[in-house]
């Protein structure tokens, strides 16, 4: 049985993929490319030493998914695939919605259909929107998202919710990222934007390696103690954790488990910046600019649901954040050698749906070998 990695090129399903075959899953990954380079899949056999099963395409494909489900044995879905930019979803609504909502519709009815009802979904702390009280637990209020990133969440989060409750059969796990930041401590995968970054860890380090002349801190008239944005932070390798640990426990959970996957702790944008400058030995410069839209103040996580059900804790504290972001970014300073370049105008439109038989990859170290077309 394999385990089917949506957006398995990207930062978190990179690191995941990578996991996953470290402890002797089989693997299969779909990715349009439209976040990410196939380099990281590269990366990834280079550290494993094993091939990657990779298909090229679109999870808004019916086709593709279909072939997919019939040519592999899943098991478990784990689902990364999606836009994220926060700031980009407020002018650009309808493309979020239409990835990110009526993908995981196509997705479910695949799975439906190929008898797979296990589902880990990547899901997010902006489901909880403008929250007062921190830190925030699995029972806050959710519904006021915003940005339409973040209602592209909850809208999924109540599609899955629905999809559980009229067949007994789905085992899904609804996990709440609040910050993923990071990278592989060989320094050989980790976060690669296209264009300008829009999270602030690689922003920082492209700054501090003289890609970018200065951070821009979007507002330091925050009720917060340093008046900037604080945010939790997790280790990506800790948060891949937390998708095994919630993947072993849903065969014995039907319904929707919801997770948040978080550290408990909360750094503002000025403490990230004296930290990265500490930790580099490098000078990071930043302005101050107006706030942007869809920011809150303050947001960081109650785990503890997490440590009592799934028996997880991040394990990795804001030093190894930095100092693995640092050794990514020094050892890869452009990034991954080649990155495909998609117009973001067409990211609202389905991509690759064909007829024809999906291209299939086996990625490894020392070739690259397309087996089905």
């Amino acid at each position: 049985m394999a385990i089917l990695v949506t957006g398995g090129a990207g930062y978190i399903g990179s690191h995941m993929v990578l996991r996953l075959m470290e402890i002797g899953h089989d693997v299969v990954v779909i990715d349009n490319l439209c976040n990410a380079p196939r380099e990281s899949l590269e990366r990834v056999s280079q550290l494993t030493g094993k091939e990657v099963t990779f298909i090229e395409g679109d999870i808004r494909d019916h086709s593709l998914l279909d072939y997919v489900f019939a040519d592999f044995e899943i098991s478990d879905v784990l689902h990364f695939a999606g836009l994220k930019s926060v700031g980009e979803s407020v002018n650009k609504p309808l493309a979020y919605f239409e990835n990110n909502v009526a993908g995981t519709i196509t997705l479910c009815q695949a799975m439906m259909a190929a008898g797979v009802f296990r589902l880990v979904f990547s899901s997010s702390a902006t489901v909880y929107g403008d929250a007062t009280r921190m830190p925030l637990s699995e029972s806050a209020p959710t519904g006021q998202p915003t940005n339409a990133y973040g209602h592209s969440k909850l809208m999924v989060e109540e599609v899955l919710r629905k999809l559980a409750r009229s067949d007994p059969r789905w085992s899904i796990a609804l996990l709440r990222y609040f910050n993923p930041v990071g990278a592989h401590p060989s320094g050989l995968i980790g976060e690669d934007p296209s264009g300008k970054p829009n999270n602030l860890l690689p922003f920082i380090s492209q700054v501090a390696i003289g890609h970018l002349p200065a951070l821009s801190v979007f507002g330091d008239d925050y009720p917060t103690p340093d008046g900037t944005g604080v945010r939790d932070y997790i280790h990506v390798m800790d948060l891949v954790e937390g998708h095994l640990a919630a993947m072993r426990v849903l065969a014995d959970r039907p319904g929707v488990n919801v997770w948040n996957l978080g550290t408990g702790q909360g750094y503002s944008v000025l403490e990230m910046v004296r930290a990265f400058e500490m930790i580099s030995q490098r000078d990071v410069a930043y302005r101050i600019v107006p706030r942007r839209d869809g920011d809150i103040a303050e947001c960081w996580a109650d785990a503890s649901l997490a440590a009592h059900e799934l028996g997880w804790k991040a394990q990795r504290g804001l030093t190894d954040m930095i100092a693995d972001t640092w050794r990514w970014q020094s050892n890869n300073p452009e990034g991954y050698p080649s990155k495909r370049v998609v117009r973001r105008e067409s990211l609202g439109k389905p991509g690759g749906m064909t007829n024809t038989l999906p291209k299939i990859y086996l990625i490894d170290t020392t070739r690259t070998n397309r087996v089905a077309s």
